[in-house]
């Protein structure tokens, strides 16, 4: 019995498909045998979820995706052993066994013929046998995007492997024997040169010279004629030998080409798209001949770089060059042109006697070796275009990888350059570096402390790796103390690696130091800034520039990595980069610092004010000081964009109220104050309880009563939000008794409104009237007619709790004539969401349809999605009373997707409801509005 049917066995290079002592182990459909193919591939390593995703969806990704590879990983697990298959963070693993695999077999066969170097002829018989082994097609029955991703590197093993048996067989004198094969190769690769030329030696070894002449001949036109370029060394070098009638060479002629890159960084990880790039680039066909790998210091440019061009070497069978011009190293100097091209000049084994003076000669010199080989050139860490030009190839055969920190615009537009550019790592990507370097177990057991690590370094690369050094030197420590020494003030101090080129610090500063005064300015305050990123309006009045300035400035900083712009108009950088900002600013002029970040929160504060009163236009007033000189607020149009710039600008709004420095109180309750309104209609419940904290904190430093009871009443509301009532309850009525105190009468109506949403969420429905009527009453004294009509609203509202339903509908269509007389279209939708619930409890629910359905319009058009989600959930509940099943489950699954966005309490009772059917057993109270002001 074959020894290869006893056991297990997988197979990847023909069908994916595994054997169990030879009888097949069914596995399903394409997508189990894509994730199965994927994890071989990886053997005994994890591979991140996201890869398996990538690999067995392509770019299209159901929503359910997670939950789908679960389901498949499960069963392959099932079929194979549970313990065939782990799951470790941030994916899965197999464990494969010596002899299991058949790719493993085919490259241990290749391995022990290239050992066999005395004897030609052994050497193409253990590699005839090796391919063998390779039925193909590889990886069949897996996806289109397995098949794309992963086949063309299988195959180049494969090609790799002929192509030395081929030489093997040429070299023991068997021609007759290959020529067969050649041509079935050549037919298959027919830009292929090496294959050419071994077919045209094996023709020549035959006797049959003149077949192998329209070889070249017809291989010459097709490169010609389809990828303009003429054919390489290996190819002319072959058809010379034949036009001598050289009969004592019956191999490819040798020769010798520079194969100069570095060795590739242990523990590489992800970068797939970025490699798919790269592999399209230098696709044959493609046009590009120069490729820009672009990133910020540390991001693991040159990583990439390697690593892609170790993969790609075969395509470039006449050399890899490779130059370190140093464009940005702590270290020294960047290299000149001059000594670049003598480098290559070098490396291409030009003897010093052929070398000229002149640089312009030398270039020439260089250009010329180049001119008639299929060469790959990495210019690793350029500084700027202008190094590069000089050392590009002049022959469209040669393909160049540059990679730099700057954006290198001008090889882009003038040569045509095709840009990829480098982010950070992705957090699963983080997470697989640290597993690669300090072993997946150490990183399973501590996953808070390894997302810490992650979080603190950035994501970013070089930071990772001079963590994962300093925590394999100390195996025995947990990484939660490293996690809490990154943690520590002065983070950067942690990230040096020992050397200039793992100082984190010097890294950066080289970049800092290319940067011309007024921009290398422009960078220091955006330390100031507690990102995630700044618009060009809000970084002209932090720097106290006009926009075009600041613009300017933000497109250089962004040109050399010192920046990213995530989505138009907007600029950001990691948390790294802003704290070394923030290092170089901390150490500057403090007068200056103060008055950033004055011009800063005025920006931000008057222009949140003019927005909110976008969105709320009979909202109470607060008089914040006049801002600052150089300061230049924006002015949103109308409510739909105050709606898109605070969805823009909360993130930052949030973090200024949170962190912004002592003595500048008043700014942040003013800043908490002017996000009520967008967060009762957006949601994002965590951040308006502690902005509203911070809020009241401030207020302790403030003068007067009123800014306390402000912060105390708009927290109470988002405790009532998030469903803690007495904490909503005990603010609301500590508020109301400053109000009261110093007769502020509006504030009081406010807080009245908002204790009767809080006593009805609670049960207390005759309260919950009371305060309504309360608010009703001080609204009247007041003489505002709009809100006390809302405050109607409310009292009919209650009525229809208590199942006054008659008393309901007077109150909220008498209200509802006012509010439309006001034009107070918000109120409009509150009201006719009321009428909706009162037509339902009626027993009315077509009625109930047409109120919720006009309400959900009101309630879109304002943007309000707390609002939008909750009449949904109460039009659900109509469609079921109507016969309408199909209109309901999707009115819940509208509502469910809202209150999912908005992190709702909500949403678990609505996901029930679905589980089960559909079909609530009542309606819920709207969020009602209760200008909170």
């Amino acid at each position: 019995m074959d020894d290869r049917n006893r056991g297990r066995r997988y197979h990847l290079l023909g069908p994916v498909t595994v054997h169990d002592d030879g009888v097949p182990v069914p596995l399903g459909g394409p997508k189990p045998r894509t994730i199965l193919a994927a994890l071989l591939l990886n053997a005994n390593r994890v591979v991140p979820e996201e890869q398996l995703v990538a690999l067995t969806w392509g770019e299209k990704w159901p929503a359910t995706v997670r939950g789908q590879v679960q389901v498949y990983v499960s069963g392959l697990r099932q079929r194979l052993g549970p313990a065939t298959i782990v799951r470790r963070p941030p994916g899965y693993l197999i464990t494969v066994r010596p002899g299991e695999l058949d790719l493993h077999d085919f490259d241990e066969a290749v391995a022990s013929a290239q050992r066999e170097t005395g004897d030609p002829a052994a050497r193409a018989d253990l590699l005839r046998r090796a391919l063998a082994r390779w039925p193909g097609p590889e990886l069949g029955g897996t996806t289109e995007a397995m098949r794309a991703a992963r086949g063309p590197e299988l195959r180049e093993r494969r090609l790799g492997a002929a192509e030395e048996w081929y030489d093997a067989e040429l070299a023991a004198g068997r021609h007759a024997e290959v020529v067969g094969p050649l041509w079935q190769a050549v037919r298959a690769e027919p830009f292929r040169e090496r294959l050419h030329a071994q077919l045209m030696l094996a023709l020549h070894g035959c006797g049959r010279t003149a077949e192998a002449l329209e070889v070249y001949a017809a291989v010459r036109a097709r490169l010609a004629d389809e990828l303009g370029v003429d054919p390489g060394v290996v190819l002319r070098r072959a058809q010379q030998l034949l036009l001598r009638g050289d009969d004592s060479q019956s191999a490819a002629p040798p020769v010798t080409v520079p194969r100069q890159l570095p060795a590739e960084l242990p523990g590489f990880v992800g970068r797939t798209r970025q490699l798919a790039d790269l592999d399209a680039a230098a696709r044959p066909g493609s046009g590009a001949r120069i490729v820009v790998v672009t990133g910020t210091a540390g991001v693991g440019k040159t990583a990439l770089a390697v690593r892609w061009a170790h993969r790609a070497h075969a395509r470039f069978p006449d050399g890899q060059l490779y130059v370190d011009l140093r464009g940005f190293d702590p270290g020294g100097p960047a290299m000149t042109a001059a000594e670049a091209v003598r480098g290559l000049l070098d490396a291409l084994q030009v003897p010093a006697g052929r070398i000229p003076v002149g640089l312009d000669a030398q270039v020439g010199l260089y250009r010329s070796l180049l001119a008639d080989r299929r060469v790959l050139v990495v210019l690793d860490n350029a500084r700027d275009a202008d190094q590069v030009r000089p050392v590009l190839p002049g022959a469209a055969s040669c393909f160049t990888l540059v990679t730099s920190r700057a954006d290198l615009a001008g090889l882009v537009a003038a040569q045509g350059a095709v840009p990829v550019p480098l982010d950070l790592f992705s957090p699963a990507e983080a997470c697989q570096m640290l597993a690669r370097r300090l072993g997946a177990d150490r990183v399973r057991r501590e996953p808070r402390a390894v997302q810490d690590i992650i979080s603190a370094s950035a994501r970013l690369p070089l930071a990772l790796a001079v963590v994962a050094a300093r925590a394999a030197g100390r195996p025995s420590f947990p990484l939660s103390t490293l996690a809490a020494e990154l943690r520590a003030h002065h983070r950067l101090d942690r990230f040096d690696g020992g050397g200039p080129r793992s100082d984190l610090r010097a890294v950066l500063a080289v970049s800092y130091r290319t940067l011309d005064a007024g921009t290398a300015r422009v960078f220091r305050l955006l330390g100031l800034h507690p990102g995630p990123n700044v618009s060009v309006a809000a970084a002209a009045s932090l720097t106290g520039l006009d926009e075009g300035a600041a613009r300017r400035a933000l497109v250089t900083l962004t040109r050399a990595h010192l920046l990213d712009e995530p989505s138009p108009g907007r600029f950001g950088m990691h948390d790294l980069l802003r704290e070394y900002a923030a290092e170089l600013i901390g150490s500057g002029d403090g007068e200056g610092r103060r008055a950033a970040t004055h011009r800063m929160l005025d920006h931000y504060l008057h222009t949140a004010l003019a927005a909110d009163r976008l969105l709320n236009p009979r909202r109470e007033a607060i008089a914040p000081v006049p801002p600052r000189s150089g300061t230049r607020p924006e002015a949103p149009a109308d409510a739909r964009e105050a709606m898109r710039w605070f969805g823009a600008e909360h993130p930052v709004l949030v973090a200024l109220v949170l962190t912004t420095p002592a003595g500048f109180d008043a700014h942040r309750w003013q800043l908490a104050w002017a996000l009520v309104t967008y967060f009762d209609r957006q949601g994002h419940w965590a951040d308006y309880v502690a902005v509203h904290h911070a809020a009241l904190d401030a207020t302790e430093h403030d003068a007067g009563p009123l800014p306390r009871a402000h912060a105390l009443r708009n927290l109470g509301r988002a405790y009532g939000l998030l469903r803690r009532l007495p904490e909503a309850d005990s603010h609301l009525r500590q508020a109301l008794a400053l109000y009261d105190h110093h007769g502020d009468d509006a504030g009081a109506a406010h807080v009245h409104g908002n204790l009767s949403w809080v006593a009805e969420r609670d049960g207390r429905f005759r309260d919950a009237l009371h305060h309504a009527r309360e608010a009703m009453r001080r609204y009247e004294r007041l003489g505002d007619r709009v809100m006390a009509a809302n405050a109607l609203n409310t009292v009919g509202w209650q009525h229809a709790q208590l199942g006054e339903l008659d008393q309901a509908f007077r109150d909220c269509r008498a209200a509802l004539a006012l509010l439309r007389e006001a034009g107070d279209r918000f109120g409009e939708a509150v009201t006719w969401d009321s009428l909706g619930y009162i037509h339902q409890r009626r027993g009315e629910p077509r009625e109930a349809v047409a109120g919720y359905r006009r309400a959900l319009e009101l309630f879109q058009e304002a943007g309000d999605l707390n609002n939008e989600g909750q009449t949904l959930a109460k039009l659900a509940a109509a469609y079921d009373l109507t016969g309408e099943p199909a209109l309901a489950r999707r009115s819940r699954q509208e509502a469910l997707r809202i209150f999912d966005g908005l992190g709702h309490p909500d949403a678990g009772k609505l996901r029930a409801e679905l589980d089960r059917g559909g079909r609530a057993t009542d309606a819920e109270p709207v969020q009602e509005r209760d200008c909170t002001a």
